[in-house]
């Protein structure tokens, strides 16, 4: 194994994902495979899996926001709106993101990405371990995240930079004019219906559990444009020093690249595919 090295005092989440061919997500058949792939995977590398118990396949809508010179995006800012949905119907709440996401965790600090709002707000600052060039490696980039729950659908924000700074104060250093139109990146076609399966969870340590989970991207129902495999966990000051764990779930990243490489596709994140540029 490579040298141990703490994770730092800041991290409060490790993501690990894998993006999958869309070919056939849309079957449940295929999600059951690729779930038993994984159980077989586990039992192979001594890491305890276990099932959720009647776990629902959670929908909801997914789209961006950015300005027309994608303002955002060239300062390694997203702006994301999940909308949850029951069935066909979305409901009268989302949750509004903003982070700041770079490949070293000195620029994801750049901003500060809290909101000013009257919304349950979480900060996270998370290291994303995503699969490099060849099977079996790895690269990271850090996503400095604000999270606004239960914001009302119809009150997200008005359609220009004047409405986002009231909500993100500090996006006024980006020096834009107020009356800068914002709007949903590649328009309101462009809307992604996500369904994300739970899988199960994995034990790294007493201290280091993970939950794994499968989503699918489509244009509509039936039309999969890309998957992700992901498997995360909070880091807590019960398990922040807990190093052998941490660096056993990098050794089960890398190795499960391996065991369901006919799976995978090369790619960077879901959002890349949205802007249509490598993250």
């Amino acid at each position: 194994m490579n040298p141990i090295v703490p994770l730092d005092k800041k991290i409060t989440n490790r993501e690990f994902k894998l993006l999958l061919k869309p070919e056939g997500l849309d079957r449940y058949s295929r999600i059951t495979q690729l779930s038993n792939q994984v159980v077989s995977f586990c039992q192979k590398e001594g890491v305890d899996f276990f099932h959720l118990d009647n776990a629902n396949t959670g929908l909801r809508s997914v789209y961006f926001y950015d300005t027309p010179g994608q303002d955002f995006r060239r300062n390694n800012l997203i702006l994301r709106v999940r909308e949850s949905r029951q069935n066909v119907w979305i409901d009268d709440w989302c949750e509004v993101t903003l982070k700041c996401r770079a490949k070293s965790l000195h620029a994801s600090l750049a901003y500060d990405p809290a909101p000013d709002a009257p919304y349950k707000i979480k900060l996270r600052l998370k290291e994303e371990i995503l699969r490099d060039a060849t099977p079996g490696s790895t690269r990271l980039i850090y996503s400095n995240n604000s999270i606004m729950d239960s914001v009302p659908v119809d009150q997200i924000f008005e359609r220009n930079m004047g409405s986002i700074v009231r909500s993100f104060p500090d996006l006024v250093r980006l020096q834009l004019s107020p009356e800068t139109p914002v709007s949903v990146v590649g328009g309101t076609s462009n809307k992604i219906l996500e369904a994300c399966l739970p899988l199960g969870n994995i034990v790294f340590s007493p201290n280091v559990s993970a939950h794994f989970d499968v989503a699918i991207w489509m244009r509509s129902v039936g039309e999969p444009i890309v998957g992700e495999l992901a498997f995360s966990y909070r880091v807590t000051k019960l398990n922040r020093d807990d190093a052998v764990a941490h660096q056993l779930a990098d050794k089960f990243f890398k190795n499960l690249q391996f065991a369901i490489a006919d799976w995978l596709v090369k790619g960077s994140t879901k959002t890349a595919l949205v802007y249509g540029t490598e993250e």
